[in-house]
């Protein structure tokens, strides 16, 4: 089973973590995340910091059921580390505190979590912390997350050092009502069983119900305890393999897994954490490799090992559900599909980063060594997005907030020596078409300098689909000497599409758009004059798409687009004018305002670039006692001066094919 603990910060994630490894006999002391001594805060600023920085893996086993555990970042900067944890998982513990109760966080996790019906049992830590009220949470749980709760006990003299979870038995009639009617919401069958004759339904019916239920994600099983202490985990241990389901896989079938992370070693060799999801992968067997970008190739692990007993051991081969490190995959990049791409494949299911910084260096002789380090963050967290404008003196990265930031700047200064400063972030935009526009380069045509034609069509897509491809030619016109196929040449020259898409006509990426390939030519040695020519290869597309692309797209022109956050905010009554009137002066549109009791709620659309403000303000203006969420809620055209964004050196060819494009359209340069 892989099984991911997520949760706000601070509600004691990690802790649970530990008290389960603790339990399993894996380790015989529970660590400290204060102290910096668990097992799966690795890195020294996790453990200075103490907070979870980078998702870790560590194993243990209940019932004799193996139990691949993920632990994930709570700090919503770091929410891209839990992103690429969630399509691995077979069910989630997510942790609530029984003090702080359903935090911002939590209710994004949990959003997530129902979306894509991962497995969740909920575990709501701290009872014998003082203040804790694990009534209050069960309805702020109720309330704010989901109705599809179980209580699976009580709790005894919460807020306490004595406090005591008593699990709930099926014969108190209280607890065996409760079940029966929480179950009987979803379960038709068991409704009319129970009004039939309530004494029909076993103990054993109810339990299977309850599993079947938990494990459609249509309920969620609710235990309590405390990580400090221990109370309750023998509880949720013994729920982990009776309410969540076993992972299925085939380990027969064609090789599927995913790249989730990547490490460095001792001598810092490439170490890629894989995820299979069918098949399986031997050491020294070459690979099929599927990059995140379309590209295709071949790799061979030259060593595998496995999470066992809460230790990494060497095998020979991994298997369909379990999750390995595999040496030797130099190219490797997270979201690499090793073999074919899982069947359990999902999309991106949270925000994209909204700011970015410029990085410099304290001393310039370290700026080389600066694009060294910020490359090999970025193959840690591909999000981070460094670039280099086509001065190629700034670089500067994609961030989530103020926390990331400073956990790379500490990062520069304590693993590789480089002290940095940064500039104030700014937001990142995005660029979305306006109009249909074509553009067709044909082969051997006049300062064509490829052998290849191409023609593209660029139009605009919903809001939120990102880039669709689609290829409307023919096979004769696909060079299958090279490619195969028409599906090789497609996933190809969608590779090539969206790297050309990342810098629009305003620098900025381009989004929410359908580009489809209307013509294609190649030349070879004996073909007709129309044709004849020097063999055409995958360089040529590759170069020649860049060109075509950008013209289509200044033809359908594009409108550059700002972030928007969906903000939550819960303010006292008599503060509510003076809020209003701070949210429009940010830009804001208020969706929708609820007074309930003294206290007043309110939803509405703010750009990110007036989030700091809002923030700043906001104590003052509730007198303290204003509550704020967040959540993206994905991107508006830009009113008023457009920003535009520096080109990057990124790929020179990309930016020399642009500026001939222009040229050729008689723009000034």
């Amino acid at each position: 089973m892989n099984l991911g603990i997520l949760a706000h910060v601070d509600a004691g994630k990690t802790t649970l973590t530990e008290r389960l490894l603790y339990a399993a006999g894996v380790i015989d002391t529970v660590g400290a995340v204060d102290a910096g001594t668990t097992r799966t805060d690795t890195l020294e600023l996790e453990r200075q910091r103490g907070i979870t920085i980078r998702a870790a893996v560590v194993s243990f086993e209940v019932a004799g059921v193996p139990v691949n555990l993920i632990d994930t970042p709570g700090h919503p900067d770091f929410i891209a580390e839990v992103e690429r944890v969630l399509s691995l998982l077979d069910g989630v513990v997510l942790v609530i505190s029984a003090v702080e109760g359903v935090q911002p966080q939590t209710r994004v996790l949990m959003r997530a979590l129902r979306r894509l019906r991962v497995p969740t049992l909920l575990f709501v830590n701290k009872i014998d912390r003082r203040g804790a009220d694990p009534g209050r949470v069960l309805d702020a749980i109720r309330g704010r997350l989901t109705p599809a709760i179980v209580p699976m006990g009580a709790v005894e003299e919460a807020g306490t050092r004595r406090a005591r979870f008593r699990p709930h038995r099926l014969a108190d009639p209280a607890a065996r009502t409760a079940l029966i009617e929480a179950l009987a919401d979803r379960d038709d069958a068991l409704l009319a069983a129970y009004v039939e004759d309530e004494r029909a339904v076993t103990d054993r019916e109810l339990r299977a119900g309850l599993a079947a239920q938990t494990r459609r994600s249509l309920t969620h099983p609710v235990f309590l305890g405390s990580a400090i202490t221990g109370e309750g985990v023998a509880a949720l241990r013994a729920g982990l393999v009776e309410l969540l389901p076993a992972p299925v896989g085939d380990e027969r079938a064609p090789a599927a897994g995913r790249v989730f992370k990547i490490d460095r070693g001792p001598a810092g060799e490439k170490i890629a954490y894989v995820r299979m999801f069918a098949g399986t992968v031997r050491a020294r067997e070459r690979l099929p490799v599927r990059t995140a970008d379309g590209g295709t190739g071949v790799a061979k692990a030259t060593a595998i090992s496995v999470s066992a007993g809460g230790t990494w051991v060497g095998r020979s081969a991994l298997v369909a559900g379990e999750i390995g490190r595999l040496w030797g995959l130099a190219g490797a990049r997270i979201g690499d599909t090793i073999g074919q791409p899982p069947v359990t494949d999902v999309e991106h299911r949270f925000a994209p980063p909204t700011l970015e910084t410029v990085v410099s260096t304290v001393r310039p002789a370290d700026e080389g060594a600066l694009r060294a380090a910020l490359a090999q963050l970025a193959e840690e967290d591909p999000l981070i997005n460094v670039r280099a404008d086509d001065s190629g003196r700034e670089v500067s990265v994609s961030l989530y907030g103020e926390v990331q930031m400073e956990v790379i700047q500490a990062t520069l200064a304590t693993e590789f020596g480089i002290d940095v400063t940064f500039r104030e972030t700014t937001v990142i935009c995005v660029e979305r078409p306006v109009r249909r526009g074509e553009a067709v380069e044909p082969l051997h045509a006049d300062g064509n300098p490829f052998r290849a034609g191409i023609g593209l069509r660029v139009e605009p897509g919903p809001p939120g689909s990102g880039i669709e491809f689609r290829l409307r030619v023919g096979p004769q016109t696909i060079p299958m000497y090279v490619y195969r196929n028409a599906d090789g040449f497609a996933d190809h020259m969608a590779g090539y599409v969206r790297r050309a898409l990342a810098e629009g006509r305003f620098g900025w990426r381009v989004t929410d758009c359908v580009v489809t390939m209307i013509a294609s030519e190649y030349s070879v040695p004996d073909g007709p004059p129309s044709r004849r020519g020097p063999l055409s290869t995958p360089a040529d597309f590759r170069d020649l798409t860049p060109l075509v692309l950008m013209a289509a797209l200044e033809r359908a022109s594009t409108v550059v687009c700002e972030p928007v956050l969906r903000v939550g905010l819960e303010v006292p009554v008599r503060t509510i004018s003076g809020v209003l009137t701070a949210l429009g002066r940010l830009g804001a549109a208020v969706r929708e305002q609820t007074v309930r009791g003294e206290l007043t709620s309110i939803e509405a659309a703010v750009p990110a670039a007036r989030m700091r403000e809002l923030h700043r303000r906001l104590p003052g203006l509730t007198a303290g006692e204003g509550v704020l969420e967040t959540a993206f809620d994905g991107y508006r055209p830009v009113h008023g001066p457009v920003p535009t964004r520096p080109r990057t050196t990124a790929d020179p060819r990309h930016r020399q094919l642009y500026l001939l494009s222009l040229t050729r359209q008689g723009a000034r340069t």
